[in-house]
């Protein structure tokens, strides 16, 4: 098992080696400069020239992304082009909005999805199965920004139940917090609540069908016992594959949840950023993401083995 997690973190580093390519010759392919962000008004050739310079931006391409990786092999992302900062403070300052948001919408998506996906297997034509689909395809077909908008349109400004947008910290006060966390994360988590349904369902029903099962009721085990200590656990194998890819796809979704709802993650400082050219920031946002595609693959993996005894990485 270690051996395959060690093979697993050197696979990473030629992986994370061609994002950092590719998105450096996206980025410098998007149209505008930065000087003219910085400057704003003020904006001279002469000054442009300045800036251009301490940025480094009047060097070749292959010469910058030389320095950019030259920095990165050491833990620098650089320096945030609009405020300064580095690169790594300005995403760890919005890092842990982000991750409470993601953590809230996998929550309720996961609480939601495996009971409802199960009973619908159980209940399959039904009526509970019949509402249980169309709630799925609902909530796969609607974009998760108009979701975050019609529940501001009930909650916020028709029943005026809960805050339109904005943050507080949990640290200061947790009513605020949470009252502020409900509709970001339901918007952010429709979409894998919606996907986790349809595949713990789909897994259900297959699961049910196997030898195994009719074996352990003909033993005389209970119905329930049967669902719970069998099926269920073989059937979160291909839920569970989804799921991974969800964590990773967390800032994704951000994108555009954070921007509605006007909360401060990294989500939002990446849409910031872009409209700013503020290069170095998109370029650390963009790794962070795809290390945590990259991690949760690997923790998919590990979790394999824990739910099927018959996989194993040694």
């Amino acid at each position: 098992m270690v051996e395959y997690i060690v093979r697993r973190l050197a696979l990473m580093v030629p992986t994370a080696f061609l994002v950092t390519v590719g998105v450096f010759m996206l980025i410098h392919l998007i149209p505008g400069d930065p000087a003219t962000v910085i400057l704003a008004e003020s904006y001279t050739p002469e000054a442009a020239a300045r800036i251009h310079q301490d940025l480094g931006l009047d060097r070749p391409l292959p010469q910058q992304y030389a320095i950019y990786m030259g920095k990165l092999a050491h833990g620098d992302l650089g320096v945030s082009v609009r405020n300064r900062l580095p690169v790594t403070q300005a995403i760890g300052e919005r890092l842990p909005a982000t991750l409470e948001l993601g953590a809230a919408a996998l929550l309720w998506s996961l609480m939601v999805a495996i009971p409802l996906g199960a009973i619908a297997a159980l209940r399959r034509g039904r009526a509970l199965d019949v509402i249980a689909s169309g709630l799925t395809v609902a909530g796969i077909s609607v974009p998760n920004f108009v979701v975050g908008i019609l529940l501001i349109l009930l909650f916020g400004l028709v029943l005026r139940v809960l805050p339109v947008g904005g943050f507080a910290a949990f640290t200061d006060s947790p009513p605020d917090n949470l009252s502020r966390l409900i509709m970001p994360a339901l918007a952010l988590g429709t979409f894998g609540a919606a996907s986790n349904m349809r595949f713990t369902r789909s897994s259900m029903i297959e699961v049910l069908s196997h030898d195994y099962i009719r074996t352990a009721r003909a033993k005389g085990a209970g119905w329930w016992r049967v669902v719970r200590g069998h099926a269920l656990k073989n059937a979160l194998i291909p839920v569970v594959t989804i799921v991974g890819l969800q964590i990773g796809a967390i800032l994704e979704g951000a994108l555009v949840t954070e921007t509605v709802f006007s909360w401060p993650g990294v989500g939002k400082l990446a849409v910031e950023s872009i409209f700013s050219k503020d290069f170095p920031v998109v370029q650390g946002i963009v790794l962070m993401a795809a290390l945590s595609y990259m991690v949760a693959n690997l923790l998919v993996d590990l979790a394999y083995a824990w739910l099927d005894p018959r996989i194993s990485y040694s």
